[in-house]
């Protein structure tokens, strides 16, 4: 990387985050995931099921969509990070999973309104979103070449405001130019473009082969500005991995901050993604929300990410990131029992005029916070975990890294699923997430702010 600067590699690998960005933000949260619950809760209408238990069952069959990719990607994120240590080598991983990510994405222009074809959609997105976590755990593992101690906090936090700006961004031009409304128009009054047809959805199923091409465009920087090592390019066996990864992970015992940290970090990482999944999906189900207004939500949400997010940033490098960290996930466990305490009839257990814009407004509020405290929580958490990172073998560390938020990425969706079976409420179905929150919080206890450097 001698001919590259390092400004440049920064920027190459900050167009990471802008590139996969609207897989999160138009697939998971604000488009894809709505238009999905709304389609499923049609299908189990269409079935014979009464009107509350079409939804309920469109968020369990979602919930456990999430848990069985939860289960995949835990299982195969640490041995892939080990992998890359034997072999030096990341590009070659990023780029595979970077055509898995675009295939997967761009499949779901098929997913019929209907719901008829969602287990083969499911599939799809499923492929797609592997695909996404797994590249991130090698990204992640760059992150340390990047700068020093003092430097990573702050390339972390403008990281991820960037990649949220290309996330508001890429939802802005879906909104204004695809999405349509009841009436067949988009935001701004206009049929979709390209003749896409309203009345089969095609402006909304568009969002798949969008987000794929805008991966594959925004990519280009990343791989022509960021290189492997290369003296690293070594020759490696499944064997050999194998053998990292268990010595990687006995060594844990003697490394009481790291494992604490990838403990507390598996529960709240997992509540915040459990956010994100549902959170389109609640406002879908639980306060009637059309596609539209969904997307202005979704716009503030993550302009409140990117801006938090940098801030975040400026005060880890002032402050660190252990007390970053501790007061996010006190404000989301606030944001989740409000979010749990209301619905479109009452607010705390208060009752509201029919019609009342308060529910909307309470949820608007509750997607600043999950937008800003999520995107500083991720930031922040990425920073700690380079301080508990071996210089030696660092995609292996992230690799527990990925394992650790995606060891228990099942249990959040499988939860909320049991919840939502149990109580037959969509609504309440989303309360086992405040839980993951605390479990996470009391963890954090035994985390050294300087991770293993402070011993």
């Amino acid at each position: 990387m001698a001919g590259i600067s390092k400004r440049k590699r920064i920027w190459g690998w900050w167009f990471f985050d802008w590139a996969s960005q609207p897989y999160h933000t138009l697939l998971v949260t604000f488009v894809f995931g709505p238009y999905f619950a709304g389609a499923a809760a049609q299908f189990y209408l269409n079935s014979g099921l009464e009107i509350e238990a079409a939804k309920a069952q469109a968020q369990v069959v979602w919930a456990n969509c999430m848990t069985i990719i939860g289960l995949l990607i835990a299982f195969g994120a640490p041995l892939l990070g080990a992998m890359a240590d034997v072999s030096g080598r990341r590009i070659p991983w990023i780029f595979a999973f970077s055509v898995m990510y675009a295939v997967g994405s761009a499949s779901l222009w098929y997913m019929m309104p209907d719901g008829s074809n969602m287990w083969l959609m499911l599939s799809a997105f499923g492929l797609g979103f592997i695909g996404a976590e797994y590249a991130l755990i090698f990204i992640n593992s760059q992150l340390p070449d990047l700068g020093d101690d003092t430097e990573v906090g702050e390339i972390s936090g403008s990281g991820f405001a960037f990649g949220y700006f290309g996330g508001l961004l890429s939802l802005a031009i879906m909104l204004t130019l695809f999405v349509e409304q009841a009436n067949g128009k988009t935001l701004i009054g206009i049929d979709p473009l390209f003749g896409l047809d309203a009345a089969t959805r095609e402006g909304t199923r568009f969002v798949g082969p969008f987000t794929a091409g805008w991966f594959i465009l925004f990519m280009v920087p990343y791989f022509l500005w960021v290189r492997d090592d290369p003296n690293a390019d070594r020759k490696g066996s499944v064997a050999e991995a194998l053998r990292l990864l268990g010595k990687s992970i006995s060594n844990l015992r003697h490394r009481t901050s790291l494992a604490t940290y990838l403990g507390a970090s598996m529960f709240y990482r997992d509540a915040l993604n459990g956010l994100y999944t549902f959170g389109g999906v609640y406002a879908t189900l639980v306060l009637e929300w059309g596609l539209i207004k969904i997307g202005v939500f979704g716009i503030v949400s993550v302009l409140a990410s990117a801006i938090f997010a940098w801030i975040g940033g400026k005060v880890d490098r002032k402050h660190g990131p252990k007390p970053v960290v501790l007061i996010a996930i006190w404000v989301l466990i606030f944001v989740c029992i409000t979010v749990v305490s209301m619905d479109r009839t009452q607010v705390f257990g208060i009752t509201v005029p029919e019609g009342s814009g308060l529910p909307d407004m309470v949820f608007f509020g509750c997607g600043i916070l999950i937008g800003g405290m999520g995107g500083i929580l991720q930031s922040a958490s990425r920073s700690l975990m380079v301080r508990h990172t071996d210089p030696q073998a660092p995609v292996e560390s992230f690799g527990l890294y990925g394992l650790s938020g995606r060891a228990t990425s099942f249990a959040a969706p499988m939860l909320i699923a049991l919840a939502t079976t149990v109580t037959g409420s969509a609504r309440l179905g989303v309360s086992p997430v405040i839980l993951l929150f605390i479990l996470g919080l009391f963890l954090m206890r035994w985390v050294r702010p300087e991770g293993d450097q402070s011993r």
